[in-house]
């Protein structure tokens, strides 16, 4: 059932849709969590240089007894304040593209110009706050952030008036996303709902007409009439159901055409050769009298096995579903030489009886005239259905095998002149069996003898 699903138009649209939009929603979590861990940075980046610069001005405000307090006031868990006679950044090759010491020039004015150095990096083990918290609250910090954070460190060392340095040492990162999964997976259990049933409702609109124009297909090609087909579904199905309509019509009409014409042309043939035969009887030699019959009734059987061979190619027989024993043993009776039978399975198809009859009789009539004796035997597999009709004659030359099934030919060389025949017992046989979406092959046996094959599909067997 997988399988069948996976290999439909169906199941491989709505695989390449799903795939197609779980890769888009990737690329787009990937990108929503890059853009969201710059845009975080950046804020903390910005606020730290905010800070700084406050902390560098109020420094140069304050009285000198004060100063200590403030830095005091201005630590955080994450920042680190504290006033140096050397700069903590001590080059000036890692920065962070100028973004926090344009922030704090902004925020100090544009006449101050006083050296700001700014020094950036991954910074190595987890998020741990500074060496100066205490103990609880470190404790505390860690609790809040569950250490599911990597670090990134800056030092910031602004030059104050005074000739000294304010060194700021501060580590941040973008927070974790905070999906809780019940509600992630609901939403993507829901949506994944949704998404499928309108895909299916809408493929339903395409592949439905399209199974329906395949199965048409395949019971006309085996000589049902399925009719005609409702036009739904897209534009282009709907002008595919209609050219299926037509081709139907079309292929139906010229082959009703054909055996009308050739049904006349046999009926206006046997009202002259009656009356030829009528003719000969009055001939008083009889060599000639018995070659004119001859004649006359080998012109006789042409006619009809032509007929025979259009009716073959025709589908008004209606198609029926019978036991195969059963209709095997029937044929037996009716043919007066009858044939042996071997190995019948117990199992019913559908096919057209009369049509497939006649297939069958010329075949076994075949082996009985060149092969001195029929014998039927049946196969049956999970597709097809084969019933073999054996003899021990010569068999056929291998590059005659298919020669034989053309109309009027007939193999000489190894088949009797004198048992008559018109050359196209092989040609109905086969052609009827392609209207049922089989075929007839010829074998020749190992043993000695020729198989002949009439191959019929099993899709709507029982």
């Amino acid at each position: 059932m997988t399988r069948r699903f996976l290999g439909s138009l169906r199941g491989q649209l709505v695989l390449l849709i799903i795939g197609a939009l779980l890769l888009a929603q990737a690329i787009s979590l990937w990108l929503f969590v890059d853009e969201r861990g710059l845009a975080v940075r950046a804020a903390l980046g910005s606020e730290a240089a905010g800070r700084a610069a406050n902390v560098a001005r109020l420094i140069e405000e304050a009285p000198t007894d004060l100063q200590a307090s403030i830095l005091r006031a201005a630590d955080s868990p994450l920042v680190r304040f504290s006033i140096t006679g050397q700069p903590e950044v001590d080059h000036l090759d890692h920065q962070d593209g100028g973004s926090v010491e344009a922030r704090m020039r902004a925020l100090l004015g544009p006449e101050d110009n006083r050296p700001i150095r700014v020094e950036l990096h991954e910074a190595e083990g987890s998020l741990t706050p500074m060496s100066h918290i205490n103990a609880d609250a470190s404790t505390m910090h860690l609790q809040m952030m569950q250490g599911a954070l990597s670090t990134l460190e800056m030092t910031v060392s602004v030059g104050l008036e005074d000739g000294r340095w304010l060194n700021v040492d501060t580590r941040f990162n973008r927070p974790p996303l905070q999906w809780p999964v019940i509600s992630t997976l609901s939403f993507g259990i829901t949506a994944a709902f949704l998404l499928i049933a309108a895909i299916w409702f809408l493929l339903s609109r395409l592949t439905g007409p399209l199974r329906r124009v395949a199965s048409a297909a395949e019971r006309f090609g085996k000589g049902e009439a399925p009719g005609a087909l409702p036009a739904t579904g897209p534009r282009e199905v709907r002008d595919l159901t209609v050219a299926f309509n037509e081709m139907q019509d079309r292929l139906i009409r010229h082959i009703a055409d054909r055996t009308r014409v050739l049904a006349a042309l046999g009926h206006d043939l046997r009202s002259p050769l009656t009356a030829l035969r009528v003719h000969a009887e009055l001939v008083d030699e009889d060599d000639i009298r018995d070659s004119m019959i001859s004649s006359i009734e080998e012109m006789q059987e042409m006619v009809e096995q032509t007929l025979a061979f259009a009716r073959g190619m025709a589908m008004s027989e209606e198609v029926q579903t019978l036991d195969v024993g059963a209709f095997l043993e029937k044929l037996r009776q009716d043919m007066a030489g009858g044939f042996e039978t071997r190995d019948i399975p117990a199992l019913q198809i559908r096919l057209r009886p009369n049509a497939i009859r006649r297939a069958l009789r010329n075949l076994v009539e075949n082996a009985e005239r060149y092969g001195g004796g029929a014998i039927v035997a049946v196969r049956a597999d999970e597709d097809s259905l084969a019933i073999e009709v054996l003899d021990e004659g010569p068999g056929v030359p291998k590059a005659e095998l298919e020669r034989v099934f053309e109309p009027y030919f007939r193999l000489e060389q190894s088949r009797s002149r004198n048992t008559g025949g018109t050359g196209l017992g092989l040609s109905i046989a086969r052609t009827i069996a392609r209207a049922h979406g089989g075929d007839v092959i010829l074998e020749n046996r190992s043993a000695g003898g020729l198989k002949a094959t009439l191959i019929l599909p099993r899709e709507n067997s029982v």
